[in-house]
């Protein structure tokens, strides 16, 4: 059934634009599936890729161009997979190689392409580098990891902060050294100044190329390097009410250095050695100069995943002008990639909308994702407009959530069971017991209720992501805002083959569109009862027009 809709877009197809061709990745929405949560095959209560496999189908019938698979390799789960073992195999509660093979020979069945979590930044230590290379200062691996003497007095060699809270060292009594590491003690950083470690990574890469992965996100792009001299990191004068001691520093040596732009562009040759692959950084909340020099177009990444919009508290119609506004004026024409929600964040809908936000609200914010500029990433469940589930403390599992709580909403509540079937065990995601509760208030949100109605948050994501499909001026064209109007945000698109106008109201009440050229314009698209024709917007309401 997806065939049909999905198979016949080939990778830069011209399609209306103008005779233009363009590589599939531009203007794509790329589904995100934290594949712990998505579907569980066999019962353990964690979601696997036989479990993803048999529900490709839901993606591809959303109208997705791509899957981005979160870390499904070998590893001791202490991150939950960003901890990597072993770059080049499968860990076994997600299945094997073949499981692998399979997703994605069906996803390219299906017309949709694959990207693959990539950490090159650090391992897990239990990688079989990191043993050899803590076993003493001589042998191969030796300079793979980044060690150093203590102090004196013992201390570590610097201040550096670890982003999980506490020194960014752990002594290692094999060595009698500390080793460094910007996340957990059990994730040492790579020494990826050492040519051999960036050796090892380009085959990494090459080893999912030649699987037939159609795309990288490369996690924590910013954090390949550190400063050779291992100089204290400054204080951080504009830090207002910091959490953790990493928020204490200005992060500019032991991250960000020059010499991580020279291993993107090698990466980039890897990718640019295989026809139509895309490579895409993971930047957190880096300033868009910087981001500006990781997306370099024709030499580095091809675009930069971003999360300028994922830890804003409160969403008005002057954020997006701020973010695209900056993005436009840094990026030095860079394609830019945008998202809302992902797993590192609490859900966007409750982050704007509090503990209960109204479905309205859910449409209204895939309106404004689907119409942005660039491309788009949609996490698992935004499609269902799921809020961030409530979990117990002593369900808690993500070690920062754990140490964080109850001060923040933790990541735990972004990552719980997708709802398949509200009337069956654990919403149909697994017969056993999931590893993180499924939140009750999800159950009427589940995907069989939803896809039975057209005007859910699910049908109307449908049909918002197949108006983006067909529209040249939404895949890919200019934005042109209008006047600020708030709560109402008002922009074009612009393209040769033809304008549209977006117009959503961005508050619970209604509110006055205030378009004073409403006649020239056709709707093509209504969201939770949005119309031209009268002047003030529902609540949440967007449109979508084609000028007349």
């Amino acid at each position: 059934m997806s065939v049909s809709a999905n198979a016949v877009r080939a990778e830069g197809t011209a399609g209306p634009d103008q005779g233009v061709v363009r590589p599939w990745w531009q203007g794509a929405v790329i589904y995100q599936v934290y594949p712990r949560s998505f579907a569980d095959s066999n019962g353990d209560g964690i979601g696997d890729l036989k479990g993803l496999l048999a529900h490709l189908d839901h993606v591809a019938d959303l109208g997705a161009d791509a899957i981005w698979i979160s870390p499904f390799f070998k590893s001791p789960m202490d991150d939950f997979g960003y901890d990597i073992s072993d770059h080049c195999d499968i860990d076994p509660i997600f299945g094997t190689m073949a499981d692998c093979d399979a997703v994605i020979a069906r996803a390219h069945d299906l017309g949709l392409k694959i990207i693959i979590d990539q950490v090159y930044s650090h391992t897990s230590i239990q990688h079989r580098w990191f043993q050899e290379s803590r076993q003493n200062r001589t042998n191969a691996k030796a300079d793979w990891y980044v060690w150093h003497d203590a102090r004196p007095d013992g201390t570590p060699p610097n201040n550096w902060q670890s982003v999980f809270g506490g020194p960014a060292w752990t002594w290692d009594a094999r060595r009698r050294q500390y080793y460094m590491h910007n996340f957990l003690s059990s994730q040492p950083d790579l020494n990826l100044h050492n040519p051999d470690v960036q050796e090892a990574i380009k085959g990494v890469a090459r080893f999912w190329m030649d699987r037939g992965v159609d795309g990288l996100r490369v996690d924590a792009a910013n954090f390949f390097m550190h400063d050779r001299l291992l100089r204290d990191n400054p204080v951080n004068k504009e830090a207002t009410a910091p959490k953790r001691p990493y928020e204490f520093q200005q992060q500019i040596h032991n991250i960000s250095q020059p010499e991580n732009l020279e291993f993107i562009e090698d990466l980039r040759a890897v990718l640019d050695s295989y026809p139509d692959r895309f490579m895409v950084a993971e930047m957190g909340e880096a300033p868009f100069d910087m981001v500006a020099d990781y997306t370099l177009p024709g030499k580095r990444c091809h675009s930069a995943y971003n999360f300028s919009f994922l830890y804003h508290k409160q969403l008005d119609a002057g954020v997006p002008r701020r973010i695209i506004g900056g993005w436009n004026q840094a990026s030095g024409g860079a394609w830019p990639s945008w998202t809302f929600s992902n797993h590192d964040a609490p859900r966007a809908v409750t982050r704007w909308g509090g503990d209960m936000p109204p479905p309205e609200l859910a449409r209204c914010l895939n309106t404004l994702l689907v119409s942005l500029p660039g491309s788009v990433f949609l996490y698992y469940g935004e499609e269902l407009g799921l809020p961030q589930a409530r979990v117990a403390f002593e369900d808690l599992v993500d070690p920062e959530a754990i140490a964080n709580w109850p001060h923040t909403l933790g990541r735990d509540g972004a990552r719980t069971p997708m709802p398949w079937v509200k009337d069956a065990p654990h919403a149909g995601f697994s017969t056993g017991r999931p590893w993180l509760p499924v939140d009750p208030r999800h159950l009427p949100l589940a995907v069989d209720v939803q896809a039975q109605d057209p005007a859910s948050t699910l049908s109307v994501t449908r049909r918002l992501l197949a108006r983006r499909r067909s529209e040249p001026a939404l895949r890919w064209g200019e934005i042109r805002f209008r006047p600020p109007a708030d709560p109402v945000l008002a922009f074009e698109r612009i393209h040769d083959a033809g304008d549209l106008l977006v117009v959503v109201n961005l508050a619970g009440t209604s509110a006055p569109h205030g378009l004073i050229d409403a006649a020239n314009w056709i709707m093509v698209e209504s969201v939770n009862g949005a119309t031209l024709s009268a002047p003030d917007l529902p609540a949440y309401g967007a449109l979508i027009a084609r000028r007349g």
